[in-house]
């Protein structure tokens, strides 16, 4: 199905890791490339817990689509939802930014629509229970970790003053660890000369996990290095409790047959993921293969099975049980855009993907990360050196990279934090009491 000037369409739907990596591969082929994604910009999502803990600006980690494609004369970008895909007449229907709809064809179509927080038949949690999945979520969050700290300075009483000091992360994998630290530096370092008529020390940090340790797919050395730098940073952490009831004033945990009640104000969740709305839909309409996520399981060269002309990557595809990180997403970018370009080629089949692990890392504070990298077990300072390098180079622009790179020295130096403005008013960003 050619496009106006005669060349074959290929489409790609989100515009994450493993998005550009496709339209970036892609900038010397034959093609036209559509990006369709129903925000303007790339998010970098490993750093999306700093600005929710007002480190960064949204824009320092977002940089906008069409700058980033501005240089590729094969590359458009449409600003929509991707609701539906018709294998038959290959086309995708997107809702459009102004309401209106839209077929658009392809010729071949790459699904990297990511995934979505999944509260474990739960969704009503979503409203006290706060994800970190979008810039806008974090926005929200930073809101209501100021707020928090606004409200706990004029509270009324000793018990609904701790109440508001009281953080409950749920999950202990890489972003909850993340989250935490930052949120102990954030009220040890940046907030104690700010908030002189409150005793910060009465901050809660409980980090909750229905796992038995912190960080599960690390080593144990590492587990346990992070596991006691958290806590010798003041977070309390909750092993082997799984959230049973979330409420705007606790959260309610069983362990070990047991009940036990939180009370806390501010619940962070980042316990579980699960495969977009569009990325299920399809798998229920083509009756394919899909993992407890809804995650589609691929063939060996990325491709939806049936329909060689869609390839599915990153977190919304399951390929021999690769972690949802931005590597693996990234390697299927860039294998996918490979086959495409060998089949316009007429050069026969590639290979099959082969994943390349270049290991994991998690920061713990401004001064300490833990990084497994093939082999190689590094913590404290050479690990935060490491992670800090990883992620700087991962970041799409050097404006972006400088702009981080100068926020992050300044919060190590003397803990300033500036983004700390409360957008919306204490008003809209805590939650409504009475359920309106």
């Amino acid at each position: 199905m050619a496009t106006g000037d005669g060349r074959p369409q290929v489409v790609v739907v989100g515009g994450g890791f493993g998005g550009l990596q496709v339209v970036k591969g892609l900038r010397r082929a034959d093609v036209d490339v559509l990006l369709i994604d129903r925000t303007n910009h790339h998010l970098f999502q490993p750093l999306l817990y700093q600005v929710s803990t007002s480190l960064l600006a949204p824009g320092d980690i977002a940089p906008p689509l069409r700058g980033i494609f501005a240089g590729q004369r094969n590359a458009r970008v449409l600003l929509g939802e991707a609701t539906a895909v018709n294998p038959i007449g290959k086309t995708v229907h997107v809702r459009l930014a102004d309401g209106t709809g839209r077929d658009v064809p392809y010729d071949d179509l790459v699904l990297a629509t990511g995934s979505e927080p999944s509260y474990f038949g739960h969704p009503e949690w979503a409203r006290d229970a706060l994800p970190m999945k979008t810039i806008d979520q974090a926005v929200e969050l930073r809101n209501r970790l100021i707020h928090a700290f606004e409200a706990a300075a004029v509270a009324g009483d000793r018990e609904e003053r701790r109440e508001w000091l009281t953080f409950v992360v749920i999950g202990a994998g890489p972003t909850g660890v993340e989250l935490a630290g930052q949120l102990a530096a954030m009220a040890k370092r940046t907030l104690r000369d700010q908030f002189r008529d409150l005793d910060l020390s009465e901050v809660r940090i409980v980090l909750a996990d229905g796992a038995d340790s912190v960080l599960g797919a690390f080593p144990e050395k590492l587990r346990r290095h992070t596991q006691q730098r958290l806590q010798k940073l003041g977070v309390e952490i909750v092993l082997g409790a799984f959230a049973t009831a979330v409420d705007p004033e606790q959260v309610t945990f069983t362990a070990d047959g047991s009940e036990r009640k939180i009370r806390g104000r501010t619940v962070l969740w980042t316990a579980g993921v699960q495969a977009s709305s569009l990325t299920r839909d399809l798998a229920k309409s083509l009756g394919v293969e899909t993992d407890r996520g809804g995650r589609i399981v691929v063939g060996p060269d990325c491709r939806l099975p049936g329909h060689p002309e869609i390839f599915v990557i990153g977190d919304a595809a399951n390929l021999n049980n690769l972690p949802g990180i931005a590597e693996p997403a990234m390697q299927e970018g860039k294998y996918v855009a490979k086959v495409i370009r060998r089949a316009l080629a007429g050069a026969g089949t590639v290979e099959p993907f082969t994943y390349l692990d270049l290991g994991t890392m998690a920061t713990i504070s401004p001064g300490d990360a833990v990084a497994d990298i093939r082999g190689l077990q590094l913590s404290g300072l050479i690990g935060k050196l490491a992670w800090a390098g990883v992620h700087l180079a991962f970041l799409v622009g050097w404006g972006n990279r400088a702009s981080v790179l100068a926020s992050w020295f300044a919060t190590t130096v003397n803990g300033t934090r500036r983004q700390q403005v409360l957008l919306d008013g204490p008003t809209s960003t805590a939650p409504d009491r009475q359920g309106k």
